[in-house]
């Protein structure tokens, strides 16, 4: 599928397969609610479990967290790429999209060309695995779509460089904590 239909399919509140740097995802606009629901649905994944957001930019992100000079710096050298980080969020999104509680949000900036151009034109994305929940992720289009079928309607193809999830880290404690290990040590 072209990158136009998946922009039709994500401002329609579909849900799209697309590929990253590490593996392959689904994605959702994370201000639709129910395009959230129903990626959680597609996945059988717990809202427990809040989804992070991918961003195109460093201005992409700005509008999603508050954060500081130093956490920026922190962040810079490894952007774009399988570094996800939890900052405060500046506004919720959907239920399930960052912490609502303590009003977090998990953000990265991924280093895959044809989905920053994505994003670049439909904003960030609410972005988790392409896999039922508990399942190992699919890698790429054709394994997301033997796992998922047509409960994704568009898979936009393309490469990944990963295969390994992203390294998580919360920014907002002291010191800051990694919350899964990935292919990124700080």
């Amino acid at each position: 599928m072209s990158l136009s239909t998946a922009l039709v399919a994500l401002r329609t509140g579909q849900v799209v397969g697309v590929p990253t740097d590490t593996v392959y995802g689904l994605a959702v606009d994370p201000a639709n609610k129910e395009a959230v629901r129903s990626l959680f649905r597609i996945k059988g994944r717990g809202r427990h479990l809040p989804l992070a957001v991918l961003a195109a930019s460093f201005d992409q992100v700005d509008g999603l967290v508050d954060w500081t000079g130093a956490e920026r710096e922190l962040v810079r050298p490894h952007w774009p790429g399988p570094l996800t980080v939890v900052l405060r969020a500046r506004a919720p999104l959907a239920a399930g999209v960052g912490d609502h509680e303590r009003g977090t949000l998990a953000v990265r900036i991924p280093d895959h060309d044809l989905l920053r151009g994505l994003l670049a034109e439909s904003g960030p994305l609410a972005v988790t695995s392409a896999n039922p929940s508990g399942s190992p992720p699919a890698l790429d289009s054709v394994q997301a779509r033997a796992l998922l079928g047509d409960r994704v309607p568009v898979y936009l193809e393309g490469e990944r460089r990963g295969g390994e999830a992203s390294t998580v880290v919360d920014l907002t404690c002291i010191p800051p904590v990694v919350l899964r290990e990935g292919p990124v040590s700080l």
